[in-house]
């Protein structure tokens, strides 16, 4: 299959159990659960996404043919000489990623060397042999992968409270402040629910701290 991807691009992953570790962003246009135009944004599933997703002009990205140019296009972006030594992390995300990543492309990447991790709104099925899976639950969108390594649900949202999702199959259980005006505000709030539900750990867009992408 074709794939169509918004950007591919080498960063320090941002959020989650992963924070600070060298990683190749692979972002994939188009989303399940809104457009990406804000004219469409009232009528999303998903009302509060702030990431562009639309199109292909970011760097890196482009359509691509098959799983084997996207593979040496992921590879090319990764240039750390300890890529010998440690096994290299490549991010499918979107947008949606599920929407386009297969078992061709899961499979390519392995030949690279790279450890695969997807970020998902967990509405579709994940490919087999993907080494890390985050799931990160929209209120409204229903819930088709329950269980992976880490869930990282966007906090506070009506409808998709922590409980409904604390008996999941993860190991890793974060709750993330919804960015925008009451950041501030809902920071606090995500830090209080952890501390009373210690299951729970505060997951910080680190990135947008750091000002990296």
């Amino acid at each position: 299959m074709a794939y169509t991807v918004k950007e591919i691009y080498l960063t320090l992953q941002g959020e989650g159990a992963n924070t600070g570790r060298p990683a190749v962003f692979c972002r994939f246009a188009g989303c399940n659960l809104w457009s990406g135009h804000e004219r469409d944004r009232a009528e999303a599933v998903c009302r509060f996404c702030d990431t562009d997703f639309v199109g292909t002009d970011g760097p890196g990205g482009g359509s691509f043919a098959t799983a084997e140019d996207l593979g040496a296009a992921v590879a090319r972006v990764w240039t750390a000489e300890e890529g010998r030594r440690t096994r290299p992390l490549v991010v499918f995300t979107g947008g949606e990623p599920l929407l386009q990543l297969d078992g061709e492309l899961v499979a390519e990447m392995h030949q690279w060397g790279f450890q695969v991790a997807i970020e998902t709104n967990g509405t579709r099925s994940a490919p087999r042999g993907v080494d890390w899976v985050c799931v990160s639950p929209k209120a409204g969108a229903p819930l088709v992968l329950c269980r992976g390594d880490e869930l990282k649900l966007v906090y506070p949202q009506q409808g998709a409270e922590p409980e409904r999702f604390a008996a999941l199959d993860f190991d890793h259980f974060f709750l993330q402040p919804m960015d925008g005006p009451q950041r501030d505000e809902n920071t606090r709030a995500a830090l209080a629910y952890c501390l009373a539900h210690p299951q729970w750990r505060l997951s910080l867009q680190t990135h947008k701290l750091l000002g990296i992408p």
